[in-house]
């Protein structure tokens, strides 16, 4: 689904935050040239390629995972997972690249994180996390999110996340993403000290903007329509492949079958016993590589996984613009309304039915000074309405300047990469279905010579 571009001038143009706090020498002085760099070049077509202000000078990995025992905040032990961020200054003339901070962190330090992008960037598309439980898995895969294999494909699922973030060109110069990867002790009470989470919008709030906004822009609406539809096409993709794995690992592994009896026909045949031996070895190899094969489609099935999530990424900052419309439309219902109450008490007629109106024929009219105070109070309530619906207003064009710039970048990033990834699954059934053919191959070839 193609959204309607923005008007030219309304393109977002990042200016250069202020340096970062007190980073490592070697990290900092590659981040002040990437900066400088960046500056000199301006800000590109905010495509993932152009904008790796990060990732030119510094590499990024999460190297390790391991299993860990301790005490949660409940004073109950229990088992987590931790894994080893490692950043890298690299030196372009020799092609060196040095290891300048190295540090541990927890699933939950990542969630935290992200949630403080959401809060103070709700205009970008922020990256995903890799799930925290296995989902869509085939009945050979472990649902256990301790097990091996699922801790390694989150490990590169949180590598990846750490790239989509490095290489975004506003999230990569946050403060709190630097100390991220540089501030292993104190680290989450620095994001608290932000306050991020009293700023963080309530679901009910977004819940009732969501259906009381009355003028919505039909940009957002669509795109959060595109959403839910891509999260529902995604979902049945990994539905339909986990049904698939499921049958082709039985597929396989019956094939197995064919090697057992082929081995045990061997012992009473003298002639044919060779060819009936070799062809059988040729079924087990292929009875046994299935599961290197399924093992490479979870990497497939990972990459669509991430856009399943970045589905509500997407909502996300749809619904902080409905937040945003409602606020305004709320403003600027308020500030009609103390309008025409100080034109009613200039005038003394009251158009609408009101409380007031029923306590002044109850109690008797007011005096004259009571009504000029009054309408002096409202005059200065409606000056200072007129200042916040004028401030509300600038801020929601800014939003959605700046929204539908990243959104743009996030359309030719998402269209970039599940093309990739479905070119890349349709090599691997290809491969997959020549290496079938060929182990026929072979066995026609002992059946030729028995």
């Amino acid at each position: 689904m193609e959204q309607a571009p923005p008007d030219a001038p309304r393109q977002l143009q990042p200016a250069p935050l202020e340096p970062l706090g007190l980073p490592d020498a070697g990290l900092q002085a590659a981040a002040g040239e990437e900066e400088e760099g960046a500056r000199e070049e301006g800000p590109g077509d905010g495509t993932m390629t152009e904008n790796n202000f990060w990732l030119k000078k510094i590499e990024i990995s999460v190297s390790e995972a391991e299993k860990r025992t301790g005490r949660n905040a409940m004073n109950m032990q229990e088992t987590y997972t931790a894994y080893l961020i490692e950043t890298r200054s690299v030196d372009h003339t020799d092609g060196q690249s040095v290891l300048t901070d190295s540090l541990w962190r927890r699933y939950s330090e990542f969630e935290l994180l992200r949630n403080y992008l959401l809060v103070y960037y709700p205009h970008v598309v922020v990256p995903p996390l890799p799930e925290k439980r296995a989902e869509f898995v085939w009945h050979k895969l472990s649902a256990d999110n301790m097990d091996p294999d699922f801790v390694e494909r989150r490990r590169i699922g949180l590598e990846n996340f750490l790239l989509r973030v490095a290489s975004h060109p506003i999230l990569c110069r946050d403060k709190i993403f630097y100390l991220f990867l540089t501030q292993e002790g104190n680290w989450k009470e620095t994001v608290n000290e932000t306050g991020f989470q009293l700023k963080a919008d309530s679901r009910l709030k977004a819940l009732n903007a969501t259906f009381r906004v009355k003028n919505p822009d039909k940009r957002f609406t669509e795109l959060k329509h595109y959403s839910d539809e891509l999260q529902s096409v995604i979902s049945h993709l990994l539905r339909v492949r986990a049904r698939v794995a499921d049958r082709l690992y039985g597929v396989y592994k019956v094939h197995g079958n064919y090697g057992r009896v082929f081995s045990e026909w061997s012992a009473i045949e003298k002639e044919m016993g060779d060819g009936l031996q070799s062809a059988g070895h040729h079924m087990d190899v292929y009875a046994s590589s299935i599961d290197d094969i399924l093992e490479d489609e979870e990497h497939y099935a990972d990459q669509l996984k991430e856009y399943l999530f970045y589905a509500e990424a997407l909502r996300a900052v749809c619904r902080k613009h409905e937040l945003m419309q409602y606020d305004l439309e709320m403003a600027a219902q308020d500030l009609a309304s103390k309008k025409q109450q100080c034109e009613e008490l200039a005038t003394g007629t009251v158009r609408t039915f009101s409380l007031k109106g029923m306590t002044t024929k109850l109690f008797g009219q007011e005096t004259p000074e009571q009504r000029e105070a009054r309408i002096k109070v409202l005059e200065e309530q409606i000056n200072e309405g007129e200042q916040q619906l004028k401030s509300k207003n600038l801020e929601g064009r800014e939003f959605v300047k700046n929204a539908w710039a990243d959104i743009e970048r996030f359309k030719e990033q998402k269209n970039h990469d599940l093309k990739e990834a479905l070119i890349s699954y349709a090599v691997m059934q290809i491969s997959m279905c020549k290496k079938g053919i060929q182990v026929w191959t072979n066995a026609k070839e002992c059946f030729s010579k028995m």
